[in-house]
């Protein structure tokens, strides 16, 4: 039964940005699974998943793999030690960072995969990314401010 679940979550997660333990909960019980929050909870950790900027400003579960797993870590190590601040004009994002850095910068923020980020360019302490719409780069700055303030 628990293999059964895990397959299940597995294959939700990969169907649907679940950004929640109760999302995930309400979409096993609709695929028959009688589930309670701490079983969901236990299955999060036995399955080792992990959170992932999803769309529109929302994060979602994924299961990744150890080597993903570490390089997602080490981009948002980047962006927390980097950053100093941000601001935008419409859809461009200006972010400031520690002085040498902004190249490092620009390749975090293209590896980690948001969709509403078209792309970077990078000086020393500079970075200018292109992102799809103006709201979109409200969501971003939005997601930008979660990471690096989890440290600070």
């Amino acid at each position: 039964m628990k293999r059964r679940r895990h397959e299940m979550i597995i294959e939700l997660i990969k169907r649907y940005d679940i950004e929640t333990q109760d999302e995930l909960a309400d979409r096993l019980v609709q695929e028959g699974f009688q589930v309670t929050q701490a079983t969901v909870s236990r299955d999060i950790r036995e399955l080792k998943l992990s959170k992932v900027p999803g769309t529109e400003g929302r994060q979602k579960y994924a299961l990744l793999n150890r080597q993903e797993h570490q390089m997602a870590e080490k981009y948002v190590g980047i962006l927390r030690e980097a950053f100093v601040s941000m601001d935008c004009a419409q859809n461009i994002l200006v972010i400031k960072t520690v002085s040498g850095m902004a190249m490092a910068v620009g390749a975090a923020l293209d590896n980690i995969g948001w969709k509403e980020i078209v792309g970077c360019i990078a000086g020393d302490d500079t970075v200018m990314c292109a992102i799809r719409t103006a709201e979109d780069t409200a969501n971003v700055m939005k997601e930008l401010e979660k990471i690096v303030k989890r440290q600070r």
